[in-house]
């Protein structure tokens, strides 16, 4: 039975997680005037992605309040499930990671400018297979046959994904080279994703740093250079797809991202409501896998991505294709199985050596 505060992080977690998704790509799909006077659509995956950043540095806001707090009242830190965990360490222990969520966060953000919602989703469910393999290599872990099973299920799901994608090109107002490139640079971006939970797996985990204070380091880390990078990328000048909607040609246009949100408080509305999903969802999602277990994460995150589905049906952002359900199916099945979820599996293939079934987590999630 669950307690009542795993219920409101599980709940929690959902909630936000799909707000995390659609708060993006409703600002995508926004339109307002930039600094020529010419009404594009929001198109600044960089600023999105300091936003992003942004929300994860409130964690650390949040947790040193908590942590003054118990202090001053006397209360017991190990008794408390936000503050409790290791204080001696090095904050630029989280540098890398952070950098490594920099590079995965803008370029999953530049690719669901061009691609759907849901799809960006289930995409990001290839980050079992690489993280499977870096593990493996890194960590030396043995992944069992189960995992592999899982793995090839899961490959079978993103196919499937992807095929329904291109199906739907024509009918969704985006092209099949938008569509390939936005999936493709989504996929490329859990390699990264998959590195930076290995990097954390080996040496971060084992600190016992509490979840809201590791999440928010990371976030003052990326936060802090992606500002220091929207410098040059305002006098760099690129082509399309970077610069499709934007006036000057540039990798990001901070003060037109800026004057666009001034024409169009929408906009606004949507960043704000990223930065305070993004920091819920972060503390919520790593704290359920610290409570509960990372495999109630895992079913958790699948269930955000249904919602997102679904939403995005119904307010006509994508058109149904009996594909992507399929696609959804597959990938769900080989999560199950790579988790060990399947009780159909035979015992054979779910026996595991030395390979914990609850994977930890650190970083923060778009």
């Amino acid at each position: 039975m669950y307690s009542s505060y795993q219920l409101v992080l599980a709940v929690g977690m959902v909630i936000t997680g799909s707000i995390n998704t659609l708060s993006v790509k409703w600002a995508d799909n926004l339109k307002a005037k930039g600094s020529d006077g010419v009404e594009r659509t929001f198109d600044h995956p960089f600023f999105q992605s300091l936003t992003m950043f942004f929300g994860e540095f409130l964690c650390l806001l949040f947790f040193k309040l908590a942590y003054r707090y118990h202090v001053k009242r006397q209360y017991p830190i190990e008794d408390s499930p936000i503050v409790k965990g290791n204080q001696q360490f090095n904050p630029f222990l989280f540098f890398v990671p952070a950098m490594f969520d920099l590079v995965a966060t803008t370029l999953m953000y530049i690719g669901l400018t061009m691609t759907f919602a849901s799809s960006f989703q289930m995409l990001r469910g290839a980050v079992i297979i690489f993280t499977a393999i870096f593990s493996k290599i890194f960590v030396h872990r043995q992944v069992s046959v189960r995992h592999w099973l899982g793995i090839f299920t899961i490959i079978i799901g993103l196919a499937t994904v992807g095929i329904s994608d291109l199906l739907s090109a024509g009918s969704n107002s985006k092209s099949t080279n938008d569509i390939i490139l936005g999936d493709s640079l989504i996929l490329f971006a859990q390699i990264i994703t998959a590195a930076q939970m290995v990097y954390e797996e080996k040496y971060v985990v084992s600190n016992d740093i509490p979840p809201l204070q590791a999440v928010g380091w990371e976030g003052l880390f990326g936060f802090l250079m992606m500002g220091s990078l929207l410098v040059p990328f305002y006098y760099i000048n690129v082509g399309p797809p970077l610069a499709t909607n934007n006036s000057r040609g540039v990798i990001e246009d901070f003060p037109e991202a800026i004057t666009q949100i001034m024409n169009n408080k929408w906009i606004l509305v949507a960043l704000i409501g990223n930065i305070i999903s993004i920091a819920y969802f972060n503390f919520s999602g790593i704290s359920v896998a610290k409570e509960i277990s990372a495999t109630t994460r895992m079913v958790l995150d699948s269930v955000r991505t249904f919602f997102i589905w679904t939403f995005s049906l119904a307010v006509g952002w994508q058109t149904f294709n009996p594909l992507q359900p399929v696609g959804f199916l597959l990938l769900l099945i080989g999560m199950c199985i790579y988790n060990n979820l399947l009780k159909a599996v035979p015992r054979r293939l779910r026996t595991v050596v030395h390979y914990p079934t609850d994977e930890p987590i650190i970083g923060g999630e778009p």
